[in-house]
């Protein structure tokens, strides 16, 4: 029988900290005086409670540490659970949401997914419209903890190749983590401070530049508006871009770079990658709206840069329906969402170091066709790629793709039509924000979906977010036997 109560422990402390945290939206509202901060002080005592009984009833358990099911328990516990009361003030507040709609945004803004079921955002109390930034700006943080500290030691999908990258856990993976997180928060901080002075002095107001600037930290891509980007067309959508691209580079580079030691960061080849991949597809992008739709050079560089950004990093602004410069874009934008950015960022998708993993498997075995007899050993970073990694890096991949095909099915079959249906499960498995076609494109949004369909995308974010093992393992039976 696993024991849950450390797992129990470790929830009820972060309840309880997202209950306090309430008090930001709360403090807001009261000094805008818009009659709304009733709405926090009951959602903020409720969470809070819960999580410190909570914590208070596992507490006997700290001693004996966590162990590795523990561990695959905990990491999806706290994403399923903190929505639960994340939804709370959307089920109270002015949304007049139900659970389903609530749930749906709160899981979609702690994944950092984006995806939103509410519209008129304009109209909506300024705490609230914070409350779904600052959801996106936990998870954001919280996903790099979990790539660091937690994937690599549960051997999740190619991640364990990062073991040693900065950090040596040992298998102890909590009190490590509290070392790693907080060397991580100082940088996290940092960019996005130096984000809301960047969009503040680009010609945003405070407010939206505070807002943007948690959602574009995390590559969330929660807006204040209905139009997303689409208000703050100009020198903003440069500043947007640019910190998509520092959010989406692997974090403990950054903690190298404050330690003195800047070389591992530009020689990184992920990263390298992962900037020369989004650069060719801008150029390519910016140069097909010239030649086949005869667009001007300055807006036509200025939106792909955009938005080519946004959907490649899992972010999910949109400044313009893209869906309008041609078939050929639109299938560009489709399988960018599938790519994302490094490992140990906020980003999300597949991840570059897996496709360069999976090119260099190809290759190798090309190779060993053409030479039988050669010894070819894969390597990354200068280091041999263990077997085990490859393995990983392939069931994830092949999951990645079976799982895409199933929740679009299950969306189809709630009465979905083919592009949402299968835009809908992209958009959801690598966590990217706006989908395609009529009603989920980046002009519009997902209130109109079924109940079914929010809960199976709702599903689909917490598993894409997870690194698909870490969820799926729970439903086998060989985890839970003793």
């Amino acid at each position: 029988m696993i024991d849950l109560r450390p797992v129990g422990y470790v929830i009820g402390l972060l309840v309880a900290f997202l209950g306090l945290s309430m008090l930001v939206p709360l403090a807001l509202d009261l000094a805008v005086g818009n009659g709304h901060a009733g709405v926090f002080v009951e959602t903020s005592l409720v969470t809070v409670l819960t999580g410190v009984f909570l914590a208070l009833a596992c507490a006997n358990s700290v001693e004996g540490g966590i162990g590795t099911r523990q561990t695959f328990i905990l990491t999806t516990g706290v994403w399923a659970v903190l929505p639960l009361f994340g939804a709370l003030p959307f089920l109270r507040g002015a949304t007049e949401a139900g659970f389903t709609d609530a749930y749906f945004e709160a899981m979609s803004g702690l994944t950092t997914t984006g995806s939103t079921v509410f519209s008129n955002l304009e109209t909506l109390p300024e705490g609230l419209l914070l409350w779904r930034s600052m959801l996106q700006w936990f998870g954001g943080i919280g996903i790099i903890v979990v790539a660091m500290v937690f994937l690599p030691e549960l051997r999740v999908g190619g991640m364990q190749i990062f073991r040693s990258e900065a950090f040596e856990t040992d298998g102890k993976v909590l009190p490590r983590a509290a070392e790693i997180a907080s060397r991580i928060s100082i940088v996290y901080l940092g960019l996005t401070v130096g984000c809301i002075f960047a969009y503040y002095m680009s010609g945003l107001g405070l407010f939206d530049a505070i807002n943007h600037a948690l959602t574009t930290i995390s590559t969330g891509g929660f807006s204040t508006s209905d139009a997303s980007f689409g208000q703050f067309q100009g020198a903003p959508e440069y500043v947007a871009a640019v910190f998509m691209i520092l959010a989406s580079l692997p974090f403990v580079r950054y903690v190298q770079l404050l330690a003195g030691s800047t070389r591992p960061l530009w020689t990184d080849t992920q990263v390298r990658a992962f900037l020369y991949f989004l650069g060719g597809i801008i150029v390519m992008m910016t140069a097909f709206r010239l030649v086949a739709n005869g667009d001007v050079f300055g807006p036509s560089l200025r939106e792909a840069v955009f938005n080519l950004t946004s959907i490649m990093t899992g972010t999910g602004y949109a400044s313009t329906d893209y869906q309008l410069w041609g078939a050929f874009p639109v299938t560009v934008f489709f399988f960018i969402g599938l790519v994302g950015g490094c490992a140990g960022s906020t980003c999300c998708s597949v991840k570059v170091f897996r496709y360069q993993l999976l090119w260099g498997a190809v290759a190798n075995q090309i190779r060993r066709i053409h030479s039988p007899h050669g010894i070819f050993q894969l390597k990354y970073e200068g280091r041999s790629v263990s077997e085990d990694v490859i393995s990983s890096v392939m069931a994830f991949l092949t999951m990645f793709v079976v799982t895409l095909g199933v929740v679009a099915i299950l969306l189809s079959a709630t009465g979905l039509d083919f592009v949402t249906s299968v835009s809908g499960a992209a958009t959801a498995v690598a966590n990217v924000g706006p989908g395609l076609g009529d009603v989920i494109g980046p002009a519009g949004n997902f209130g109109e979906l079924n109940d079914t369909a929010k809960w199976i995308l709702a599903f689909a974010m917490l598993a894409g977010r997870l690194e698909l093992m870490v969820v799926f393992v729970l439903f086998t039976s060989r985890f839970w036997r003793v």
